[in-house]
């Protein structure tokens, strides 16, 4: 008997297979005799494309038949599968959901780049993150150094963030080695290293690896030139390297002035701007600001961009100081010395965190001369900026960063309201559905 239910509805299947065969056949036979007969009438003209239309009906009445037919079995017990039905129709659910999400560019590079994409990931699949090439410190730089490659640890954590990979992966491709040769370089970035070393160029060696883990969405660098970071401090003194800028400031108990990239005529990829151009929101940030934000606005194109792309511009200010780069600064203060390199106007809204850390967590900080940044917000409004506070404070290991389930959840909230409001029809389902998503997790 068992053996009998199973046949029944793996009949219905292969029936509704035989069905839709029977249906492209209309199609196929339609469009030949169309395209043949050389004498046409109504009488065949109204006879060939209802012999097109009923092949269509049939083949999607076979689809979605034969569809029921097969999670039939699955729930019978007759197929077994790794996922199921409950899971498949939240899946599905969550696939709508990031197909119907707005189109993100997020640009920046260091650990808030990808803090951020961790929680943007849920929400939208339309992601582009353009990230830094600028890093020369750590495993990157001596990849950078020894290989000849542009440094791959920004990429591949913003890959990471993104991709649908199983908790032992990811700890893999974050593994440091401790001793020997290898000693504190990432698995991850020896990996992308040798995509690198099988690819025409680092951007193919990028798109490979994020095929390879199931990325949502884009991660690009935002240039294949062999950038250099350079800076003049206002003592009239210059550095090099982006693990060296901040530490001389520093050292000559300085600030930062201006910075500047080498080659002067570094181009920025493509496809990135294009992403730009036609994003409905474009974020900078969070990170470090003249080490992981401005290098991307000096690349050639960028900032252009920025100009032109009518989709809105968030900052995401950072939650502390950062000792050499960001010293006593405001948030008007960031956003006045992004519009000194990448030009006004580029910034509609910046978000700032107004929540509180624990003292003892506030006192490490202190001592290594970082304060929470200062919200100034009449001067931001100065600036053409509007204000969106939340409390964003995630502390982790000692360290304090942005909670990317808080941080990603008022990005999305801001960019549907301020620029996809005008599809009420659209936003209602999208947040039904993310409400949904929400639900499943907690599950």
């Amino acid at each position: 008997m068992k053996i009998m239910g199973w046949l029944r509805p793996g009949i219905k299947v292969k029936r509704w297979v035989m069905l839709g065969i029977m249906g492209g056949l209309f199609i196929i036979f339609g469009v030949i005799e169309f395209i043949n007969r050389r004498f046409y009438s109504m009488y065949y003209i109204s006879f060939y494309i209802f012999l097109i239309i009923s092949g269509v009906f049939v083949v999607y009445i076979s689809v979605t038949q034969g569809m029921r037919s097969i999670i039939a079995l699955i729930n019978k017990g007759y197929l077994s599968v790794s996922l199921s039905s409950a899971k498949l129709e939240n899946l599905i659910y969550e696939k709508r959901l990031l197909v119907k999400g707005p189109k993100i560019v997020a640009i920046g590079g260091g650990t808030g780049l990808s803090t951020m994409l961790r929680g943007l990931k849920y929400y939208t699949s339309n992601i582009t993150a353009i990230v830094t090439v600028g890093d020369d410190g750590g495993g990157s730089g001596d990849l950078r150094e020894d290989l000849g490659i542009l440094p791959p640890g920004d990429i591949r954590n913003c890959i990471l963030a993104l991709a649908d990979t199983e908790p032992l992966m990811e700890d893999l491709l974050q593994y440091r080695f401790k001793d020997g040769r290898l000693k504190n370089q990432s698995f991850g970035n020896l990996f992308l290293a040798a995509m690198d070393g099988i690819s025409s160029n680092f951007e193919e060696a990028v798109h490979k690896m994020s095929s390879v883990l199931a990325v949502t969405g884009k991660v690009m660098p935002v240039t294949l030139d062999n950038l250099i970071l350079k800076a003049k401090y206002k003592d009239g003194s210059m550095a090099q390297g982006e693990s060296t800028i901040p530490e001389e400031a520093i050292k000559r108990n300085t600030k930062i002035d201006k910075l500047f990239i080498e080659p002067k005529g570094a181009r920025a990829l493509k496809e990135a701007i294009q992403a730009i151009v036609e994003a409905d929101a474009v974020i900078l940030g969070p990170g470090s600001l003249y080490t992981s934000v401005i290098p991307n606005l000096l690349v050639k194109d960028i900032a252009e961009a920025l100009q032109k792309t009518k989709g809105i511009k968030i900052y995401i200010s950072n939650i502390m100081t950062q000792p050499g780069e960001t010293d006593g600064f405001s948030v008007s203060d960031h956003i006045k010395t992004i519009y000194k390199h990448g030009g006004n106007g580029i910034i509609d809204y910046v978000i700032v965190n107004v929540g509180r850390i624990d003292k003892n967590l506030a006192g490490k900080y202190h001592e290594e001369a970082s304060h929470l940044v200062d919200i100034d917000e009449d001067e931001v409004n100065k600036l053409g900026v509007k204000v969106i506070e939340g409390d964003f404070i995630s502390a982790k290991n000692g360290l304090i960063r942005h909670n990317s389930e808080k941080l990603a959840s008022i990005l999305i909230e801001t960019i549907m309201d301020k620029k996809l409001l005008y599809d009420r029809k659209k936003i209602i389902e999208y947040f039904y559905l993310s409400e949904r998503i929400k639900e499943n997790k907690k599950q």
